[in-house]
């Protein structure tokens, strides 16, 4: 290895160039600084290629698939489909590529200096960086640590072809003939009902009692996976895992006691992470992390040291590339004299289920703990008429208002169009939206947000598709 003799000086130094990271660097960069971006593996990071990408490839490559009965019953002919999982990986694998060169492209656009290598902080203004053949110190005005974090694996659990993470479930090769999927966020709904619906005996295990979902979408949803014939076991902790030549058997404990065993050819072990922070050398410069080890960052990015900021998966908070994103040009405003700063209150939350599932804000058992009288509205996907066209009836709306003020306090979404939709229901809890807000508006007919305005206007009984509410008889005792 060849050290360098001196310390280049850039104003801007980040480690990672995933989207928090190349985010950042190109806000920078607009804004006229002299920016180093660090990135050990590939740009994109895990978003581009073992996340994001990847698994809503998978996600829409299942809805087109079981999609495709609905086109005989319009009239259109379609041969006997079959799925294989070789061509899908080339898809994917294409597809990553393609918006891998074009981060590359931005990257050089920007003028943004692009180093392969690990980086270790020497000090709160002086960072190493280590090429494997070459070692360069950089002094900096300002950092910024966006390196991810990794899925967690049970101690005595080995990583092999059966047994898998999220961020190991692409060198699969083949389509598992029985899936076992261990895990209560996003990426384990998204792969069971995937692979369901690709040909795959799935059993979908959470260690909790559901998905943290509002209740009336958890409760469509549980209806959805048992008509899909995904076998959901709640409540049931992971013990181990003894993995033969052919299958894996999974071993699990309920209330300490009682204990269940499933055999699958695969399983996808997706219940948690941890930040990518070792061997960046925190310790030297005192960055505050959780107990977790977890970043602790305020509303502007920054960590406990001011001249250093952090975002993404790396930080305190939920593990998503929109949080990321944001994070990331917050910081790149902030170090450059804007007043820039980021709420994370109001995240879409979004899951590439077939029907989807979009949310905003709070849950209806959320608003009720923090205090709030509340009443909800709600409306059946089976009601609207563009999802009877579409042949996607599943799922509903629910709003969750204010009693007392009207304010909407949170919108949740299971069905066709909800990720799209979604955002605009940030918009409006952003803008503090009420009722009416929402009941006025002349909506598009047909189309899927009738199902808003449904939603909404039950609120009240003045729903047009929503059969009257039986009045309970009076005992004449």
């Amino acid at each position: 290895m060849v050290v360098g003799d001196f310390a280049t000086k850039r104003q801007l130094v980040i480690i990672g160039g995933g989207p928090g990271g190349y985010h950042a660097a190109i806000r920078a960069a607009q804004l006229g600084l002299e920016v180093t971006l660090i990135e050990k593996e590939k740009l994109g990071g895990v978003c581009l290629h073992k996340g994001c990408i990847p698994s809503k490839s998978l996600t829409q490559t299942a809805a087109n698939f079981s999609g495709l009965s609905h086109y005989k019953l319009m009239g259109i002919s379609v041969p006997e489909a079959t799925f294989e999982y070789g061509t899908f990986t080339n898809y994917y694998s294409s597809v990553v590529t393609g918006l891998q060169k074009g981060v590359e492209a931005l990257i050089k656009a920007n003028k943004i200096e692009h180093l392969t290598g690990s980086a270790s902080f020497m000090s709160g203004e002086r960072i190493g960086i280590d090429s494997g053949h070459h070692f360069e110190m950089y002094e900096f005005e300002h950092a910024l640590i966006a390196t991810g974090s990794s899925p967690l694996l049970p101690k005595q659990t080995k990583l092999s072809n059966r047994v898998m993470t999220p961020h190991t479930l692409w060198e699969l090769n083949e389509l598992p003939a029985s899936l076992v999927v261990y895990g209560e966020d996003y990426f384990a709904l998204e792969a069971a009902m995937a692979y369901k619906q690709l040909g795959s005996e799935v059993t979908l295990i959470t260690p909790a009692d559901g998905f943290s979902l509002d209740s009336g979408i958890e409760k469509e949803l549980l209806r959805v996976l048992k008509k899909s014939k995904v076998k959901v076991f709640k409540n049931h902790q992971w013990e181990s895992a003894e993995e033969t030549a052919d299958t894996v058997a999974v071993t699990l404990t309920k209330d300490a006691e009682e204990k269940v065993s499933i055999d699958a050819s695969h399983v996808l072990y997706a219940a948690g992470y941890s930040p990518n922070v070792e061997g960046l050398g925190l310790e030297a410069i005192n960055v505050e992390r959780d107990e977790n080890g977890f970043i602790v960052v305020n509303e502007h990015s920054q960590t406990s040291v001011s001249n250093i900021y952090a975002a993404g998966d790396c930080t305190i908070g939920m593990k998503l590339a929109s949080k990321a994103i944001k994070q990331g040009k917050t910081a790149a405003e902030h170090m450059s004299g804007l007043s820039s700063a980021f709420n994370l209150s109001l995240v879409p939350y979004v899951v590439h289920t077939n029907p989807p599932i979009a949310t905003v804000g709070l849950t209806e058992e959320q608003a009720k703990s923090e205090g709030y009288e509340v009443k909800t509205g709600q409306f059946s996907m089976s009601g609207n008429g563009f999802a009877s066209i579409l042949g996607q009836k599943e799922g509903l709306a629910k709003m969750i208002i204010d009693a007392k003020t009207d304010v909407i306090l949170g919108i949740h979404m299971m069905g066709a169009g909800a990720v799209d939709m979604i955002q605009a229901g940030t918009y409006a809890l952003e803008m503090v939206a009420r009722e009416e807000d929402l009941a006025y508006p002349v909506y598009a007919h047909p189309a899927l947000n009738e199902a808003w305005l449904e939603a909404i206007e039950s609120v009240s009984g003045k729903a047009i598709h929503v059969p009257p509410a039986r009045k309970k008889e009076k005992s004449t005792v």
